[in-house]
């Protein structure tokens, strides 16, 4: 690292509007020996050093020009890292390649540079919970006489070592005070990984300790605001809520055999894509077509498994554009909503989220479809890249 003592002062000292003289008196030096530590022709004394700092109210470590380095060299790491996580969207025994455990490698390595960084520590996490996956999987108990529910085998579950570890990191930060946006990441992680690892009270309490949803930012800022402003906290508001009622149903079905594999259930998740096509109601879902193009697959699983192949492959359909247009408006950006109740969100930008349907992605869902659908599937050049 090269060391710009003097420029770094200098710059410090214009940011607060002093004079070379205001310094000088300060730390009991004369204007001309600091004009010397600006012009790079000396250096002030060590033992001077942390009075300098103190002054500018900023850590020695930035005086050094250490923190810049410092922020971008961990901002290359996590921006790498995000290229390889990128590829993988769903998680099973034997779903990823090395090139994760050498995400890992390089997060060790890193949270022993940064040990107390905390997007480092998080970033690792989730690399050790995804290698987790990969590594064991997951199980689940299915119903019985006595239930209707399918619950998660915590005997298996609990001895995988990697969610152990990535349960140890999630908690270290957590004591560390971070930010409201790293405190965020941790919990929502967390909390169903607890679950897995049979830690029901652990998942409780932090569930409990958090804010009630009638207090949080989404729901508060269309109250706070006004103009613009306020119709764009309220178009937020509405697709936050439509996003987590959608995880809410979903999930619910998912975890109830019964349901899932009834007309109730299917009509359940049509109902689901209805709201979604009222609320977005000229077609144009953004981000979202992904969050379609999902629910459109849950619907693919219970046709097929209904032996209606008619319907599955209409399903299918819908959801290959979905996923197709998702990926469409990632490369190309520059997209706007019109909608009457989410045109006034944010334009979407090149690159800006990450969607689901690209990589291995189809061919992971086709592993588990019938024979006779593949078959279907492979005489449509449409789904040619499906079988790529």
């Amino acid at each position: 690292m090269q060391l710009n003592l003097g420029t770094k002062i200098r710059e410090l000292r214009r940011r607060d509007g002093r004079t070379q003289e205001n310094l000088a008196e300060a730390l009991g030096v004369t204007a001309q020996a600091v004009s010397r530590w600006e012009s790079d022709t000396t250096y002030p004394d060590m033992q001077m050093i942390p009075a300098i700092a103190n002054y500018f109210h900023i850590s020695i470590d930035e005086l050094f020009g250490y923190h810049d380095d410092r922020e971008e060299k961990i901002k290359d790491i996590l921006l790498n890292v995000d290229k390889v996580f990128s590829k993988y969207t769903h998680f099973y025994p034997g779903s990823l390649s090395e090139e994760i455990e050498d995400c890992i490698k390089i997060l060790r390595a890193a949270a022993e540079e940064f040990p107390n960084e905390p997007k480092i520590l998080l970033k690792l996490a989730q690399a050790l919970h995804m290698w987790g996956w990969h590594k064991y999987g997951f199980m689940a108990l299915h119903p019985t006489d006595s239930t209707e529910l399918i619950e998660y085998n915590v005997d298996y579950n609990s001895q995988n070592i990697f969610w152990q570890e990535a349960i140890r990191i999630y908690e270290k930060v957590l004591k560390s005070n971070p930010s409201s946006e790293d405190r965020e990441t941790a919990i929502c992680q967390l909390t169903p990984l607890y679950c897995r690892m049979g830690e029901y009270e652990k998942a409780k309490t932090l569930a409990n300790n958090q804010n009630s949803v009638i207090i949080c930012k989404e729901l508060l800022l269309p109250m706070a605001t006004s103009g613009e402003e306020r119709a764009m906290y309220q178009s937020e508001r509405i697709v936050a809520l439509l996003s987590q009622l959608q995880l809410s149903i979903s999930e619910a079905v998912a975890f109830r055999p019964k349901v899932s594999s009834s007309e109730y259930g299917k009509q359940v998740l049509l109902s689901v894509i209805n709201l979604y096509e009222t609320i977005f109601v000229d077609g144009k879902f953004g981000k979202w077509h992904g969050r379609l193009g999902f629910l459109y697959l849950k619907l693919v699983d219970y046709e097929y498994e209904n032996n209606c192949l008619e319907n599955a492959l209409i399903y299918f359909d819908k959801a290959f554009d979905h996923y197709t247009e998702s990926i469409r408006i990632y490369n190309e950006g520059d997209y706007s909503y019109s909608a009457p109740l989410v045109a006034s969100l944010k334009p979407l930008k090149k690159g800006e989220f990450t969607p689901e349907g690209r990589g291995d992605f189809w061919k992971k869902h086709l592993r588990n479809y019938p024979q006779n659908m593949i078959d279907e599937l492979r005489k449509n050049p449409k789904y040619a890249e499906c079988f790529e």
